[in-house]
């Protein structure tokens, strides 16, 4: 295909799939699911073959590249957009659920597995260790589905259940993957009997390795941020990208767990001061979402549709998606959680249903076709298929769940500015938002010292149509006007508070004209009558 071709179909790729998260917000379908079904639609068995022609079409290889790189990135960024300050009363708790509450989810799911096989009598060859694999794939918490879902939807949960399931989301991925390439070596061995100490012992020391690893190089990370001085300062968020992928690749060779590794740097950095932090975060989180999108794009690309319709496939495919919602993820929680007596019932019964599936499995399922492990399409065919029911059923419903279990608060409101480009580091306690002059905000006075302001609040900016200007106490206001307002977090209640008061009485003031209006009405009919 020529490359002019190529491009063109990329870049409608993405469009496409940029208005679908748009969509799937509005509806509250994931939008990773609707990136999911962009990839099937353009893919060889997709509309290319209603119309004759070749479809988008992924090597092996190139994909597996392509998911690592991904996941790299998006265990990076979450770890930088983790607070140890909202993560330090549930350390326990997620790193027990990331560790334990895995290798309990693996043993569970893949025992279950390996009977659900032999009942169907669906592939005679699936033998105990490549039941293991298969929930080994998909026994995390998928860190890009939560994150997407918990945040999009501004969803927020009591009782400090949202930064133990962040933590356990991005934390949960390393021992996944451990266990994944563990088996991947146990099957391609071909040997029934294995000695199960050797392997415990690697777990342990890729997960020390990795955790190690991850902060020293995190800190290192951090003193070069603050002392190195760059001539542009786009490079700043490149080098940070440079250092994430120099620690996986650095990681990987001294024989630790490559990802345990990028989140723990991510965390390391993102909870300290370093230069153009604020860029730097913007920019993760935007090669976030495009990782994301790539990964479920490409699974799209590659699934073929014809082999998810054999009753052989679907069906077991269908009984471990329950499975895995209904009893391991459950069970895994509830052994977990038995030390800590401060979470509830209902509490545990969230934390069971938050078991997103999404880009990790996609990652292990190719994992296993680059190696050549065989029933390697199977393995493939099943994470595609509960990936899809783990988001229709769990992700759609995360909200609805929250509720019915009282444990749904308010979204926090969002700082975002829409008129002014302008933010504030999180170290410095003062607040940016812009608020529209009112009418009722103008009695006084059309001046901007006869506005009643709290204290500790400067007003720094005012947009009026297309046009800014710096304002002093003596300049002149109207309604309509945005006002950049900087405040201290304590002045920040009492202006909101401020704000709602001038709405409501105008709102008052609307209603009391209506009535006006009506009594008008009234007399006039009134009065036209006699």
């Amino acid at each position: 295909m020529q490359v002019e071709l190529v491009l063109l179909i990329l870049s409608l790729l993405f469009f496409v799939s940029i208005f679908a998260d748009k969509i799937g917000y509005k509806y509250g379908v994931p939008a990773l699911l609707l990136f999911l079904g962009v990839g099937m639609f353009f893919g060889s068995h997709g509309i290319a073959s209603l119309m004759g022609t070749e479809g988008v079409t992924i090597e092996t290889g190139t994909a597996q590249a392509l998911s690592t790189l991904a996941m790299c990135i998006i265990l990076f960024t979450g770890g930088m957009e983790t607070k140890l300050s909202e993560i330090k009363s549930v350390v326990a708790p997620g790193v027990t659920l990331a560790t334990v509450g895995v290798l309990l989810t693996c043993a569970i799911t893949g025992v279950i597995i390996y009977y659900i096989f032999g009942w169907i009598h669906a592939v005679a060859s699936v033998t105990i260790w490549m039941a293991l694999l298969m929930a080994a794939t998909m026994s995390s918490t998928d860190s890009a589905s939560v994150f997407s879902v918990l945040r999009t939807n501004g969803i927020g949960l009591k009782h400090n259940l949202r930064p133990l399931l962040e933590l356990e989301s991005g934390a949960n991925d390393p021992m996944a993957y451990v266990l994944t390439t563990t088996l991947i070596g146990v099957v391609l061995s071909g040997q029934e009997d294995v000695a199960t100490l050797p392997i415990v012992q690697t777990i342990v020391i890729q997960l020390v390795m990795g955790t190690v690893l991850g902060y020293a190089f995190g800190m290192g990370l951090v003193q070069l941020m603050r002392r190195v001085k760059l001539g542009n300062e786009a490079l700043y968020p490149i080098m940070i990208l440079t250092a994430c992928i120099f620690i996986f690749s650095v990681t990987y060779y001294l024989q630790g767990n490559t990802y345990l590794a990028v989140y723990v740097a991510g965390l390391i950095i993102g909870n300290n001061k370093f230069t153009r932090k604020r860029q730097t975060k913007s920019f993760f989180s935007g090669l976030t979402w495009l990782s994301q999108l790539v990964m479920f794009l490409m699974l799209g690309l590659m699934v073929e549709p014809s082999d998810l319709t054999d009753y052989h496939v679907w069906l077991p495919c269908l009984i471990i998606s329950i499975v895995m919602i209904g009893i391991s993820r459950p069970l895994a929680v509830w052994l977990c959680m038995l030390p800590f007596k401060q979470y509830m019932q209902r509490d545990k019964v969230m934390l069971s249903w938050v078991g997103l599936k999404g880009a990790v499995p996609i990652i292990f399922a190719i994992m296993c076709k680059a190696n050549g492990v065989p029933g390697a399409d199977l393995i493939f065919n099943v994470v595609f298929l509960c990936t899809i029911v783990s988001l229709l059923v769990q992700g759609t419903t995360l909200t609805y769940v929250a509720k019915k279990l009282d444990l749904a608060t308010a979204p926090q409101e969002s700082r975002t500015l829409e008129f002014f480009d302008i933010d504030l580091p999180d170290e410095i306690q003062s607040s940016a938002r812009e608020v529209e002059v009112s009418e009722p905000m103008l009695e006084k006075g059309n001046t901007l010292r006869d506005i009643q302001i709290p204290p500790r609040t400067l007003v720094v900016m005012v947009r009026r149509g297309e046009d800014f200007f710096v304002p002093t106490g003596v300049s002149e206001l109207q309604a309509g006007d945005q006002l950049l307002v900087i405040s201290d977090k304590d002045a920040e209640a009492s202006y909101r508070h401020m704000a709602s008061e001038a709405e409501e009485e105008a709102q008052w003031r609307a209603e009391v004209r209506r009535k006006a209006r009506d009594r008008f009405y009234h007399l006039t009919a009134w009065m036209h009558k006699k």
